[in-house]
């Protein structure tokens, strides 16, 4: 949420954000409805004061037709409060909507475009794998190693459901503790957060309005996260941090759900779009700087980099466009991972900073040196999710005979070196 001062006070810059961002939204309209929002603050502020003025001079009366008087004319401001109380109910309700929609700036250097087909690469790492023998996908690999059960799972779940099995369990808990090892040694504090999450969490992080349709909600009104990065940024709202605690690096690990409502025809087999999963979440607050921020979203992007190094697999990354921005994104990298039998890059991660977006939305704050209060900024990005990640790497380090040569790094976690059905 950006403040209503600086919408004022950058209203070009707003409707440039919106636009590249390929965002509906009319901030002409919001000035409007805050001026009308102003207005009727003042005309019920000004109708109290008449109000309490008239009580006292009702107290103070000294006859019973002077107090009578009084009394009447009382009962007109009241009235008049009311109308104004009522219709400034409706305008506030109508302000705070629009207000929630109010795009974030993006950076000057996000490149221009209208979906994920416009990100622009900046890096390229590993090269694509070559094989001698004809590659088989996923599905064919973890089904004959017995890593995977997709039938099975349909008909349990439905639509997108899968069961990991076997060497598929042990090769996700293999990537979990090597996760863990990792992102610690980097000073990421581990949180298992809830899971089931009120309302006003998906609102703070940016996922409402918006994005109800992927949401899943339980039958008290709560949803189930979709990323923990919003149970682990409700963690601290409504408190002051110390500044001296910046930045607050945190590492969530979580099962997401997601409904992939709109993604009916797409990636309908395998392990690339299901409905749920674990997830490592990368999650910073930091002191409110721009500068800073910009170092701590290379150093999150770069995480997770050198973790997708560590296990040997080709991978690329992107400058996402205006367009494939979120709401209160600033900007964003994608990462995405060699995928052989397709032949093309797949993402497995995103980083994202925002500026005190998702903190102000969530009164996230602390006191500066010179004692001001401000709002922190936030960072987060993917630092690993399973079982997608089995998707390229079991394709990546497929053998001619159907094996899995498990990455160097993996080994010591999982106790071979080859998955195979002997």
């Amino acid at each position: 949420m950006l403040d209503i001062r600086f919408i004022r006070e950058n209203k070009d810059l707003v409707a440039v954000a919106a636009k590249k961002k390929r965002i509906d939204f009319d901030v002409e309209a919001l000035l409007k409805l805050d001026d009308d929002r102003r207005s009727f603050m003042a005309e019920a502020e000004k109708l109290r004061a008449e109000q309490n003025a008239a009580n006292s001079k009702i107290a103070s009366a000294k006859t019973d037709g002077e107090r009578a008087g009084l009394i009447g004319d009382m009962k007109t401001v009241k009235a008049s409060l009311e109308s104004a109380e009522n219709k400034l109910k409706e305008i506030l309700k109508e302000w705070q909507d629009m207000m929630l929609r109010v795009p974030n700036i993006p950076d000057i250097s996000v490149p221009d475009g209208n979906s994920d087909a416009d990100n622009k690469e900046i890096k390229v790492w590993g090269e694509r794998t070559a094989f001698g023998f004809e590659p088989k996908d996923h599905i064919e690999l973890m089904t004959k190693l017995g890593m995977a059960d997709f039938e099975r799972g349909a008909k349990v779940h439905g639509f997108r459901g899968y069961y990991i099995t076997g060497d598929g369990v042990n090769l996700c808990f293999a990537i979990w503790n090597h996760a863990l090892d990792f992102y610690s040694k980097k000073g990421f504090i581990p949180v298992m957060p809830p899971t089931i999450v009120r309302k006003v969490y998906l609102y703070g992080t940016g996922y409402l309005p918006g994005g109800e349709e992927d949401l899943y909600t339980t039958q008290d009104g709560d949803y189930l996260e979709g990323t923990a990065e919003v149970p682990v940024m409700g963690m601290h709202s409504d408190e002051v941090l110390p500044q001296s605690e910046l930045p607050k690096r945190y590492l969530g690990f979580a099962p997401s759900y997601r409904r992939e409502a709109g993604a009916h025809g797409k990636d309908v087999r395998g392990l690339i779009r299901v409905n749920e999963f674990y997830k490592f979440e990368q999650v910073i607050l930091c002191e409110a700087s721009h500068e800073t921020s910009v170092k701590l979203h290379e150093e999150l992007n770069r995480n997770i980099e050198e973790f997708i190094e560590s296990m040997g697999i080709p991978y690329h990354t992107v400058a996402n466009c205006g367009g494939d921005l979120g709401l209160g994104q600033v900007k964003k990298y994608d990462v995405e991972l060699w995928v052989p039998k397709e032949g093309k890059y797949r993402e497995i991660g995103s980083a994202s900073y925002f500026h005190d977006f998702q903190c102000r939305r969530l009164n996230i704050r602390y006191k500066d040196a010179d004692g001001k209060m401000r709002y922190c900024h936030s960072l987060n990005s993917t630092a690993i999710p399973t079982p997608r990640i089995l998707v390229s790497l079991v394709e990546n380090f497929q053998q001619a005979d159907g094996t899995i040569k498990v990455p160097e790094v993996l080994v010591k976690y999982l106790g071979k070196d080859v998955i195979s059905n002997r």
